[in-house]
């Protein structure tokens, strides 16, 4: 149970996915509370897309459960999931550029009036729903009609998850919300989701970045190659275990070594002297210093 006593929104147990003989995931369990940011962590390759589209209904697992609610469900299709309240916000953000953010905002659920050929879409009440939405997050669009390609990338990103969060979301997933945002636009992201949060909704965020995933989680699920290396509490886990354990300890520590023994070379080059390690067996010694 989450500590506020709430029931667990979405609840991920020991699912796995295989294609043909390639193992994508193993055993994953996870699990997510109203007001909470679990962060997924790993880095490319760990497993990550295919657990989020395997949550968003686009894939099937082949083993383990999903409850929504306490209910177990079998998604056949995203918009099942989304059904549910799980809504999710992809890297490319499924925006058309060109179209405005009044319509990228709705994207074919846009509010009518009148039946067959007559039928007609209520453009003021529209812009004015898109206007306040974005004002609630902190993004003062001032032309709702304008195109969605003149908003920077923080921008696209905090529309993406408004129009989730207006449609009934309870579970949001952020597939590397900040992964193409330069600092100031990634802070505006970053803060959004503790915004989220604090209405409690259940915000899953994947990302490979841990210096964008600590200040806003709650827990940390690590994946590597397919496999869960364990959820951990904030309080339990330091941001440098965290990227230790993402990184691998052994192979942060050989390229710790390696850059040590490049600097030392060049620092011999640049006084004059001849290096005892010319780079390339820099390079050599470093592994095999860290293979003994």
């Amino acid at each position: 149970m989450a500590a506020n006593g709430g029931h667990a929104l979405i609840d991920v147990q020991s699912i796995s996915k295989f294609f043909g003989s390639v193992i994508a995931l193993k055993e994953i369990s996870m699990i997510c509370y109203p007001g909470e940011v679990m962060c997924l962590l790993g880095d490319n390759g760990a497993g990550k897309s295919t657990l989020i589209k395997t949550l968003s209904g686009v894939h099937k697992q082949d083993e383990g459960r999903i409850l929504i609610d306490g209910e177990e469900v079998n998604f056949e299709s995203p918009r099942e999931a989304l059904d549910k309240g799980i809504a999710t916000v992809y890297q490319d953000l499924a925006m058309v550029p060109l179209m405005s953010v009044t319509r990228n905002f709705f994207m074919g659920r846009e509010p009518a009036e009148g039946k067959g050929l007559l039928q007609r879409i209520k453009m003021s009440m529209a812009n004015t729903t898109a206007h306040d939405e974005m004002k609630k997050i902190g993004i003062d669009v001032r032309d709702p009609s304008q195109a969605v390609g003149t908003l920077s990338g923080g921008e696209r990103q905090c529309l993406a998850i408004a129009r989730a969060v207006y449609f009934g979301a309870k579970v949001l997933i952020l597939d590397e919300p900040t992964s193409a945002l330069g600092v100031k636009q990634a802070g505006v992201v970053l803060r959004y989701v503790a915004q989220a949060k604090a209405r409690g909704l259940g915000v899953i965020f994947i990302t490979h970045n841990v210096h964008h995933a600590y200040p806003v989680a709650d827990r940390f699920t690590m994946l590597n190659r397919g496999r869960s290396l364990g959820t951990f509490e904030k309080k339990d886990i330091s941001r440098e275990e965290v990227l230790g354990m993402m990184a691998g300890g052994k192979d942060l520590d050989q390229l710790t070594s390696e850059l040590e023994e490049f600097q030392r070379a060049d620092t011999g080059r640049k006084g004059g002297g001849v290096s005892q390690l010319e780079p390339g067996a820099a390079a050599e010694a470093a592994v095999q210093s860290s293979q003994t």
